[in-house]
């Protein structure tokens, strides 16, 4: 169990910690969906609570450098751990670095795999994944270096299949990995190694799903990557010239499905006897896809066949469910978790979001764990399966009819919740309903703190990382929003490098307790500052309080 705080006993009702995903403090009112957004209750926090800036991205979440944006699941890592992890990105540049991921097992049983064939034939290594280097779910040079050393081990033929990003990365910057790694390819061919992109596609279009939100997507990525259908070109470059001439106006992420052939027969079908790496890092859209490649029994969607391959993962994307078996790198072993150790000091719990954010307020929250601890109660809301710029406002109703109910329930002592507004939203690039979207989450929170003060509790309002803040490209010299030739200002899909929010909505203390601002204050400051709040020491593990006890 925590031991008792002594500076302070704790506020008599819940402590809540909600989560504006997306949610980070704008350098310029241009481009910000948060600035122009009507906000009366943020506007009424920021005004009259104490609140401080966070730091959401790079070093601060375990990422490689401060040049790398946060992202949600490492904002949750951070949040519900209370301590940094080195994260995905440095964990698999790392073991490529050092050479450790070739000795691996994993890697091993993957190019012996491709070697041995079937029939008396040699297979091929497949590599699926996000083709970009936005270091949020994958990176290119991960890939390369792959591809290099299968070359070197000697696998005879190797193919790749792109997912398009244009989220982590600007919008339409598709040609600018594809150009260039299709020239590395083609020097890399000849004398008995032939390495090609065979197939791929817009992130949000095929393959990249999560949270079981929407298969048929997955089962266009299955039908595309394994069976070879789809619209053919020569090559990855015609297929993005051409992908935007049929659809004029759509970005990378939503580029349909394409596939690359000869004399009308795909180049790279998977079949019996081949290897395949999905070298994405991130877990959460990486596990339907996995799930369709080594479940005997499986029926999200028809197969049409199953080819009998030897599948790996970057990282294992669900520890306890053990997704998959076989991973090239080892996922970081987090542990004492704010939720274990509030569960073990005997403080009931309750989490919520809808389906988008579900498994970040819940699994990444608890430090990559798929099963509750004792004394927590988690509520997901069935996110709409529709473009979200068409339905901005998404389920923050929803998620604040559930929060309430717990709260008037008086049976928890912690909650959490996530609104994914301001982040999904963001994403899509689309000014006006960013705006609606951060509107959509200050009238969810207009009732929900009433419903805190009725319990006698406190909030801390926070966010894992920006996006809605920055909707428009910034020039990298002048570092304003970037134009287009019309005029116009250039889309921003990707998450921002800005620090989020720290508000303690607190009614209770009568000012007795505050925030404290420091150079290095993040995320994982959060759970020490919620054990304070309940009136316990944090765990020896987190990084300190930012609670300042007047």
């Amino acid at each position: 169990m925590l031991q008792k705080f002594p500076a302070f006993e704790g506020v008599k009702g819940p402590v809540v910690v909600v989560v504006m995903d997306g949610y980070g403090i704008p350098k310029h009112d241009v481009g910000s969906a948060i600035d122009a957004a009507r906000k009366p209750t943020l506007d009424r926090l920021f005004a009259e609570y104490p609140n401080i800036r966070l730091r959401a991205h790079g070093t601060a979440v375990g990422m490689p450098s401060d040049d790398d944006m946060g992202n949600s699941e490492v904002g949750h890592n951070a949040i519900g751990a209370g301590q940094v992890y080195a994260q995905g990105a440095a964990l698999v540049a790392n073991a490529i670095a050092e050479g450790a991921i070739w000795q691996g097992e994993a890697w091993q049983q993957i190019v012996a795999g491709a070697r041995a064939g079937e029939n008396g034939k040699a297979g091929v290594l497949h590599f699926i994944g996000l083709f970009s280097d936005g270091n949020v779910h994958s990176h290119i040079d991960h890939l390369k270096a792959m591809v290099l050393r299968a070359k070197e081990e000697g696998v005879p033929t190797v193919r790749i299949h792109a997912l398009l990003d244009g989220r982590d990365v600007p919008e339409t910057s598709a040609l600018d990995y594809v150009v260039p790694f299709e020239a590395f390819l083609k020097e890399l061919s000849g004398a008995g190694f032939d390495a090609r992109i065979a197939s791929g596609g817009g992130r949000q279009c095929i393959t990249m799903d999560r949270y079981d939100a929407n298969w048929p997507m997955v089962a266009r990525g299955w039908r595309t990557h394994v069976l070879g259908e789809g619209p053919q070109f020569a090559n990855a470059t015609e297929a993005v010239h051409g992908l935007r001439e049929r659809n004029p106006g759509t970005i990378d992420q939503d580029l349909p499905e394409f596939v690359i052939a000869e004399n009308g027969k795909p180049i790279g079908t998977i079949e019996d006897g081949d290897a395949v790496v999905f070298y994405n890092f991130r877990g959460d859209r990486a596990i339907e896809i996995t799930r369709a490649f080594v479940e005997e029994d499986f029926s999200e969607f028809d197969r049409v066949r199953h080819p009998r391959v030897t599948y790996a993962g970057m990282l294992q994307y669900d520890g306890d469910l053990q997704l998959p078996k076989r991973f090239l790198v080892a996922p970081p072993a987090i542990k004492d978790t704010s939720a274990e150790w509030f569960s073990k000091s005997g403080l009931a719990q309750f989490a919520c979001s809808e389906t988008q954010k579900f498994g970040h307020v819940t699994y990444f929250w608890n430090g990559n764990r798929s099963n509750k601890f004792d004394g927590e109660t988690w509520q997901e809301v069935p996110s709409d399966v529709v473009p979200f710029e068409q339905r901005p406002w998404m389920k923050a109703a929803e998620i604040t009819d559930a929060m309430i109910a717990a709260l008037q329930s008086g049976q928890y002592k912690v909650l959490r919740c996530n609104y994914a507004n301001g982040d999904m939203v963001g994403h899509t690039g689309n000014f006006r309903a960013a705006t609606m979207a951060i509107e959509a989450v200050d009238l969810a929170l207009s009732r929900l703190l009433p419903a805190i003060d009725a319990a006698g509790g406190v909030a801390l309002i926070t966010a894992d990382h920006g996006n809605a803040d920055e909707m428009f490209e910034l020039d990298k010299k002048t570092r304003q929003p970037a134009t287009n030739k019309d005029g116009s200002y250039k889309a921003k899909t990707a998450h921002t490098l800005n620090p989020v929010p720290l508000v303690l909505y607190d009614n209770v203390s009568g000012g007795k307790l505050g925030l404290r601002q420091t150079e290095t204050a993040g995320l994982s400051n959060i759970a020490a500052t919620v054990a304070n709040l309940l009136g316990l020491q944090k765990h020896e593990k987190w990084d300190d309080s930012v609670l300042d006890v007047k």
